[in-house]
């Protein structure tokens, strides 16, 4: 499906990626953890299309996305909910649902989406017509992920979707990312939660100072003590932190 081969990313004279590659099955699940400042995010919007690219390749089913212009990357079934969830506030939960499906294969079937979005966040439906700023930060993350969803992609692309939700809400959050991805949708998530990120994912590729240092699934990671020490939070022994 996305396939990743080399990549570049630069910030004027500054790179912020180097020869990045990295690959994603039809409907695999798939984590990038790492720590703070080593180019998660920059990569994730790589790929949504929103940092423009210095070198190397993308491709979705075989179609070079380089070719594009940036705002055509949805139309080859990418979405992303973005780090900090970035909704209109004074906007309410209905239109920032609705702006996820201005695609026009999305937009003919609006309402079909939406009451799946609904099925799977039930306490949105309560919430429709209320500005998403009056929302609670997991609430808030629900119609980040249903905008998304509203776009019915192929692959979502999920940008540290835990970031500064109750521990509670987590737990439910990972679920519902489990679910979209039995469902059929292949899923890249960007996580600091290493423990919860490798808990669902198939295969997981850690980054370091914008280059992937180690890759494979998540038991042959874990089985490695100087990945765990180094890179995924835990010590020599046992489960990562």
């Amino acid at each position: 499906m996305l396939e990743v081969e080399g990549l570049r990313v630069a910030y004027g004279a500054a790179t912020a990626l180097w020869d990045v590659s990295l690959a994603i099955g039809t409907g695999e699940l798939v984590c990038v953890v790492g720590p703070n400042g080593a180019g998660k995010t920059t990569l994730i919007n790589a790929i949504a299309g929103i940092n423009p690219i210095a070198g190397g390749r993308l491709a979705m089913d075989g179609r070079e996305l380089n070719r594009l212009g940036r705002h055509q990357f949805c139309d080859q079934g990418i979405a992303l909910v973005p780090e900090g969830r970035r909704l209109f506030v004074s906007m309410t939960v209905r239109e920032n649902l609705e702006l996820g499906s201005y695609r026009r294969q999305a937009k003919v079937r609006r309402a079909e989406t939406l009451e799946k979005v609904l099925a799977i966040f039930p306490v949105l439906g309560q919430r429709l017509d209320s500005p998403a700023g009056t929302l609670s930060g997991g609430q808030q993350q629900m119609v980040a992920i249903g905008r998304a969803l509203m776009a019915k992609p192929n692959l979502l692309l999920l940008d540290e979707p835990s970031l500064g939700l109750a521990p509670s809400v987590v737990l439910e959050m990972f679920a519902v990312i489990r679910a979209i991805n039995q469902d059929g949708v292949a899923v890249l998530l960007v996580e600091q939660n290493v423990a919860m990120a490798m808990e669902i994912a198939r295969r997981a590729y850690v980054l370091e100072e914008g280059r992937i240092v180690a890759q494979g699934s998540p038991a042959e990671l874990l089985a490695q003590p100087h990945i765990r020490r180094a890179y995924l939070g835990a010590g020599s022994e046992g489960a990562p932190a």
